[in-house]
């Protein structure tokens, strides 16, 4: 599948999650938004959006400040039939 990158490196919250969510937003189900950032609280961030969306947060990882987060697009919910 497809991969994104998605450079946010100097902005601060809440910033790179609003970026990042307006990118996933334009991506197919399944693809993969690599986020780079430098804001030390994006941590906490990417984990409580990745659990509140239910986007896959599948990967993190940090070396000297810069934060690389790598999320998958959660599959299209269907919707429910009406009644």
């Amino acid at each position: 599948m497809s991969e994104t990158l998605l450079d946010v490196q100097g902005l601060t919250c809440p910033l790179p999650v609003l970026k990042a969510n307006k990118a996933l937003r334009s991506l197919p189900a399944g693809a993969r938004l690599v986020v780079l950032a430098t804001d030390p609280a994006s941590v906490k961030d990417f984990r409580a959006y990745a659990a509140e969306t239910g986007h896959a947060l599948v990967g993190f990882s940090e070396e000297k400040g810069l934060f690389r987060f790598t999320l998958r697009k959660r599959e299209d919910r269907p919707e429910a039939p009406e009644e």
